[in-house]
C-alpha cells in the first residue's frame, strides 16, 4: 500500500483557500470515524495542528489500528459509542460532522433497521448534543438517495427535486431515513437556532475504501489488483457521477465554512460515467494485465438489492457558487486508488 498517496491527498485539501483558522482551538465531533469519508475528515482536521477531534466509533480496536499514528496526539480522542442510543459529551463542542451511516447497499437487505436508526435516531441524539452546546455548525452527510427514483425525463437533479421513494421497499431504509435526517436538521435549526447544512453525495471513491464494501468501484479495484476480469451483472448502461475523495472533502469544508443555514448541497463530479465506461477505464489502467470486461446478468450478490435508478446527474451549481471546483478527473482518481492498493 502506498501511503504517500494519503499524505498527498491531505496536503492538497488543506492547501485549499478556505478560512481554516476558524477551526483554531475548536473541538469537532466526527461520527462514524472508522468509515471511509469520516477517516479523511479526521485526518484533515488533525493536520490543521490546532483543532481537537472527538472521533466517535463503535469498534475501538479498528479505530486504534486505523489511527495508530494519532493515538499519542493530544488533539485526537476516540470515543466508543453507539449513537443510536442517547449519550452526552462533557467537554465543550463547537462543530458536529455526522458521517456515521451504513452507506453500502449490501447492508440494506441484511440490516435495514440498523441502517435507518443511524440516519434518524442517531441524528436526533447528535442534534440534542448540538443544542446543548449551541454549536457553530451541524453538518449532516446525506446522500443522493434522497432523490429517490428519478424520472427519466429529468435531465439533472437540483436540490429542490423530490423523486418517489417507495416506503414499502426494504431498500428505502437508507434513502427514506436520510430524508428524515435532513428534515430533523432543518427542524432543530428552526426551533433551537443551531446552524445546519446537509450535503448530498454522489458516488465517492479513493484511498481507504474497503474493498469488501459491495459498491461498484471497490469491487472493480479488487478485480484489477487480483488480476481478475471485471464481470458486469447488467449491460453497464447505468450512469453515475463518481467524485474523488479529495474533491468531496474540500466540498464538505466549503459547506461547513460557507454554506447557507438550513440548505442542502449536491456534491458530485460534473461528468457522468456509465458502469461499462468505468469498467473499461479500470481494465485499461494496467494494459499489461490483459484484463477484459465480461457480462453476466444472472448473478446477484447475496443481500444486495438493486437500485431502481439508472442515472444520477447531479446539478452542482449550488456548491460551485460557494467557490468549489472539481479538480481530479476520474481517470486520474482511479489510477491513484489502484496505485495505493497495488503499493
Amino acid at each position: 500500500m502506498n501511503k504517500n498517496i494519503l499524505n498527498d491527498d491531505i496536503n492538497s485539501i488543506i492547501s485549499e483557500d478556505l478560512p481554516w483558522r476558524e477551526l483554531d482551538g475548536k473541538t469537532v465531533i466526527v461520527t462514524g470515524a472508522n468509515g471511509f469519508i469520516p477517516t479523511y475528515i479526521v485526518r484533515v482536521l488533525i493536520a490543521l495542528k490546532n483543532t481537537k477531534v472527538i472521533a466517535i466509533v463503535r469498534n475501538k480496536n479498528k479505530a486504534e489500528t486505523k489511527f495508530s499514528d494519532l493515538l499519542d496526539n493530544p488533539n485526537f480522542n476516540i470515543v466508543v459509542q453507539d449513537i443510536n442510543f442517547p449519550f452526552t459529551i462533557n467537554e465543550k463542542i463547537d462543530y458536529i460532522i455526522h458521517g456515521a451511516s451504513q452507506a453500502s447497499p449490501k447492508y440494506y437487505g441484511v440490516d435495514p433497521v440498523g441502517t435507518l436508526k443511524t440516519n434518524s435516531l442517531g441524528t436526533a441524539y447528535l442534534l440534542d448534543i448540538g443544542v446543548k452546546h449551541q454549536i457553530k455548525k451541524f453538518l449532516f452527510i446525506s446522500s443522493g438517495e434522497v432523490y429517490g427514483q428519478v424520472d427519466e425525463t429529468v435531465s439533472e437533479l437540483i436540490e429542490t427535486y423530490n423523486g418517489n421513494i417507495d416506503c414499502t421497499n426494504i431498500r428505502s431504509c437508507y434513502g427514506e431515513s436520510k430524508r428524515m435526517g435532513e428534515n430533523m436538521c432543518v427542524c432543530y435549526s428552526h426551533q433551537y437556532g443551531i446552524p445546519v447544512n446537509m450535503v448530498r453525495l454522489s458516488h465517492v471513491y479513493g484511498w481507504g475504501f474497503d474493498l469488501n464494501d459491495g459498491r461498484v468501484i471497490p469491487d472493480f479495484v479488487s478485480n484489477v489488483i487480483n488480476n481478475q476480469n471485471i464481470v458486469l451483472n447488467s449491460d453497464g448502461s447505468a450512469k453515475r457521477s463518481f467524485c474523488y475523495i479529495t474533491d468531496l472533502i474540500r466540498a464538505l469544508f466549503y459547506v461547513l465554512f460557507k454554506g447557507e443555514d438550513k440548505n442542502a448541497y449536491n456534491i458530485a463530479s460534473e461528468k457522468e460515467t456509465s458502469i461499462l465506461e468505468l469498467a473499461n477505464m479500470m481494465t485499461n489502467i494496467y494494459p499489461e494485465k490483459k484484463l477484459r470486461v465480461e457480462f453476466n446478468e444472472d448473478i446477484f450478490k447475496k443481500g444486495y438489492i438493486k437500485s431502481p435508478s439508472t442515472r444520477a446527474n447531479f446539478n452542482i451549481d449550488k456548491i460551485k457558487s460557494l467557490g468549489w471546483r472539481e479538480k481530479v478527473k476520474i481517470e486520474d482518481g482511479l489510477k491513484r486508488m489502484l496505485e495505493y492498493h497495488e503499493g
